[in-house]
């Protein structure tokens, strides 16, 4: 068994990150922009018209009669936020999603060291030992929207859970084009699950999908 660290071919290309690197970025951006200017544009505002007097705060005020204060000073303010500013909170969530995608593209990877396979997300990684771990086969259904609406791909996955956290794992078993991961990394997937596991009872069903995935090694062009 190779200890040796194994990038597994999940992410997506460095063309197509960088791109959608920069669409999440400017998704960002521009949210975080329309949170901004009406906070900017309040403020100017009221500065236009006035309402900003030198006389704003306890510090400037508290050696004044109490009725020689202001109002806003006297009394505690319930105005609350101006709608120009409760329009601004509502790009928070946009903002936050634009963040979202960009950690997604640029941190989504999985790796094999040993028997062990991590998976990391946009905010975090898992990891799970193959050789231990219960494991099923599994599903992603997404639509190709460059090949029309009603064109959907199926990718097969692993889900590994391990047995005493009930940690989960989903690794795809294909990269971000059409192909499956390369034959050495369904290999080396195959090798860890079946890593000195019994043979009978759930542990021989594991046996059996390593068994396919070195099928579809011996096979990758699916002919």
């Amino acid at each position: 068994m190779n200890n040796e660290k194994l990038r597994l071919s999940v992410a997506v290309p460095t063309g197509q990150r960088v791109f959608a690197a920069m669409v999440g970025l400017l998704f960002g951006v521009v949210a975080t922009a329309f949170v901004l200017l009406p906070l900017l544009a309040d403020g100017m505002t009221r500065r236009m018209l006035g309402t900003d007097d030198p006389l704003t705060s306890y510090q400037n005020g508290r050696d004044l009669p109490p009725e020689l204060l202001p109002p806003e000073l006297r009394e505690p303010s319930t105005t609350g936020l101006g709608a120009g500013r409760f329009i601004g909170l509502c790009g928070v969530p946009f903002a936050l999603l634009g963040l979202y995608l960009v950690l997604r593209v640029l941190r989504t990877a999985a790796w094999l060291e040993g028997t062990r396979v991590t998976v990391r997300a946009a905010f975090g990684a898992r990891t799970v030992d193959l050789a231990d771990a219960d494991i099923t086969a599994g599903r992603l259904t997404f639509r190709d929207a460059n090949a029309g609406p009603d064109h959907v791909h199926q990718v097969p996955t692993l889900v590994a859970r391990d047995r005493v956290t009930g940690r989960t794992v989903t690794v795809p078993l294909r990269g971000a084009g059409p192909a499956t991961l390369p034959p050495h990394e369904l290999r080396a997937l195959a090798d860890a699950m079946s890593t000195g596991r019994p043979t009978d009872g759930r542990d021989g069903d594991v046996h059996v999908l390593a068994g396919q995935l070195r099928a579809m090694a011996a096979n990758p062009l699916g002919l």
